[in-house]
């Protein structure tokens, strides 16, 4: 009965080895901020495309949906997310429209850690 007793504790001790890995990263994915969609992206900042297309002043909701974005970005995957975005988005833009672009953060009042561009490495943002 003693050896049955060891060999269920044994058997017990490997299945919490084996199982304890799967509930800490399951845990850890449930903990994790969502991550930002392009299409969030996008539809965050749709009320700035009239200025990044045509220049001129930058409406009020403009700058309201730059510095919700701004907020929402509080972690490095979530601030890659958003340049991997912006990136696909200028790297077919013009020249004029990729200069608004890389405007509208400070004309927001937003300091973002990478500039704008089509050639942006989003990999280095931190």
């Amino acid at each position: 009965m003693a050896a049955t007793t060891g060999i269920m504790i044994k058997i017990a001790l490997i299945a919490a080895v084996m199982v304890a890995p799967l509930i800490t990263e399951t845990a850890a994915a449930a903990m994790a901020p969502p991550q930002i969609s392009c299409g969030r992206v996008t539809s965050t900042l749709a009320p700035c495309f009239e200025y990044v297309l045509g220049g001129g002043s930058v409406p009020i909701n403009c700058c309201t949906g730059v510095k919700s974005l701004y907020k929402e970005s509080s972690t490095t995957a979530a601030r890659r997310n958003v340049c991997f975005c912006l990136k696909s988005v200028t790297s077919t833009a013009s020249p004029a429209i990729i200069k608004n672009a890389k405007a509208l953060p400070g004309k927001c009042g937003v300091s973002i850690p990478y500039e704008i561009s089509p050639t942006i490495d989003c990999n280095k943002v931190k």
